[in-house]
């Protein structure tokens, strides 16, 4: 509901339109995008070889070495997150985020390798679930607990999700007035 009003007010404002500008103001919409790669993240791991000696706290990661880095893990460890299986928005405030650990989130990778498309695709994410809430209101078909999740590569559903779209009627709104 925070999110659909937060995407009312911001189509109101730019006359009906998303643009660049109205996409940024859609603080909270990103907030909750945010949180749910951390709880659901596409890849649930990332591998990498370590091209010299890594000393990690008392053990030695001789380079040539095979690493998998698990995102999934990372984004549910409490020492980063305080009750990390809920879902909380909040948690990316720009105040709650300044001293957080910048490995701690890595839902598009980190460092060197990261992906390049990912201001693109949380761009794509906010502009097409701005569309969808403000046009239909969503009901899931399913309960979160009984969906299944496989994950090779990728993290998925184990079968499509289900999903009712209830269009929200709106009364003609003349925006050049």
């Amino acid at each position: 509901d925070r999110a659909r009003e937060e995407v009312n007010t911001v189509m109101h404002e730019s006359g009906g339109k998303l643009t660049i500008q109205s996409l940024q103001k859609l603080s909270y919409l990103e907030r909750c995008i945010k949180e749910t790669l951390r709880l659901y993240p596409v890849a649930h791991f990332i591998s990498r070889v370590t091209s010299e000696d890594v000393k990690l706290q008392t053990y030695l990661v001789p380079a040539g070495t095979f690493v998998y880095i698990s995102i999934h893990g990372a984004h549910r460890d409490p020492n980063y997150w305080s009750n990390p299986e809920v879902f909380d928005p909040d948690r990316f405030l720009p105040e709650k985020t300044q001293n957080r650990h910048p490995y701690s989130y890595l839902p598009f990778g980190a460092g060197p390798r990261n992906c390049i498309g990912q201001r693109f695709a949380r761009l794509e994410m906010k502009c097409m679930i701005a569309s969808l809430i403000y046009n239909f209101y969503l009901e899931p078909m399913e309960y979160l607990k009984d969906i299944q999740l496989n994950t090779d590569i990728l993290i998925r559903s184990a079968y499509p999700l289900r999903l009712k779209f209830v269009p929200i009627v709106k009364k003609h709104t003349n925006f050049n007035t």
